[in-house]
């Protein structure tokens, strides 16, 4: 079986201001990067409104719907904007997670990476900010646990800003796991160790400006690995931000590429000894666009690997 790939041009259509970080290029770059290998390729669906309704309340969705620009752009927030294809591209993206999800539990692939935007990460429960409209990984989650039945899933982050949005979405959700690393201070200044959510299955672990690919890797060996297999997870979720490279313009963290596709394949190994590999990605960060092609690819590759 192939690893799976799930996108739609739909996703290209959502358009920002000249000179936004979180531009239609960044995906053109990813899918370029990734258009010779060997992926099991499947559209990404739109997500119904009872899917999303497992994270957001309908008035959230309602003020998504409703903040469609006819033309132009709408600010959603200092940092969040949406154009006219922009609702799609949110459903879209929605949809390629619950979508993957049902791949990887139903057995028809290993693993999946969801190459989507808008982003999902910052999206609270009533509250689209940081680029991010819906709380996709989240919802992975969610519909993992809701509709398939299982017990235990796990969410790890490693984009270079903290995922306050799934962190808010999942809080009180005892049968999931959220690991974060965030460089801190940064925006949006959350993700301190002290938040542990309603049942302690929150681990943020802050890395400070200029941390390099031996301290992550260290990081994640002694408290993010041990707490992940100690969870036992039927499903593992990666929130894949691409902003920690050393050349990204955002943040001020020093990862190589060599050190995305170590995580990605740490993440893989411990996916065969807990849950039968079963893994999906999806797309977060990283801003620097042949940056974000290469590690991007370098993570689909380590995916690839692991789904042989």
């Amino acid at each position: 079986m192939k690893t799976a790939l799930l996108t739609h041009a739909d996703c290209l259509n959502h358009v920002t201001p000249e000179g936004h970080p979180e531009r239609v290029a960044r995906l053109e770059h990813i899918l370029h990067a990734l258009e010779d290998l060997d992926l099991q390729r499947v559209t990404a669906p739109l997500a119904a409104d009872d899917d999303l309704l497992r994270v957001h309340p309908q008035n959230h969705i309602n003020g998504i719907l409703d903040s469609r620009p006819p033309e132009g752009f709408k600010q959603i927030d200092g940092d969040t904007f949406m154009s006219t294809g922009s609702v799609d591209a949110a459903y879209r993206a929605a949809g390629a997670v619950v979508r993957a999800v049902d791949l990887v539990l139903g057995g028809e692939v290993p693993n999946a990476f969801c190459a989507i935007r808008p982003p999902g990460h910052h999206a609270e429960t009533e509250t689209a900010m940081g680029f991010c409209l819906f709380g996709n990984a989240a919802l992975a989650a969610k519909h993992a646990l809701d509709h398939h039945g299982l017990s235990r899933v796990a969410v790890v982050d490693f984009d270079v800003h903290h995922g306050n949005g799934t962190q808010n979405l999942l809080w009180d959700e005892k049968r999931a796991l959220v690991i974060t690393s965030q460089q801190m201070p940064l925006w949006p200044g959350s993700g301190r160790p002290d938040e542990t959510g309603a049942y302690e299955t929150v681990l943020n672990i802050p890395l400070a400006p200029g941390t390099g690919g031996a301290e992550m890797r260290a990081a994640y060996e002694t408290k993010a690995f041990p707490r992940l297999r100690a969870f036992n997870p039927d499903l593992i979720i990666i929130s894949a931000g691409f902003d920690a490279h050393q050349d990204d313009p955002l943040a001020n963290l020093n990862w190589s590429t060599g050190d995305f596709a170590w995580i990605t394949s740490e993440l893989c190994k411990i996916a065969d000894e807990v849950c039968g590999g079963r893994i999906i990605s999806t797309l977060e960060g990283g801003y620097d666009l042949n940056a974000l092609a290469e590690a991007t690819r370098a993570h689909v590759e380590e995916l690839i690997k692991a789904a042989r």
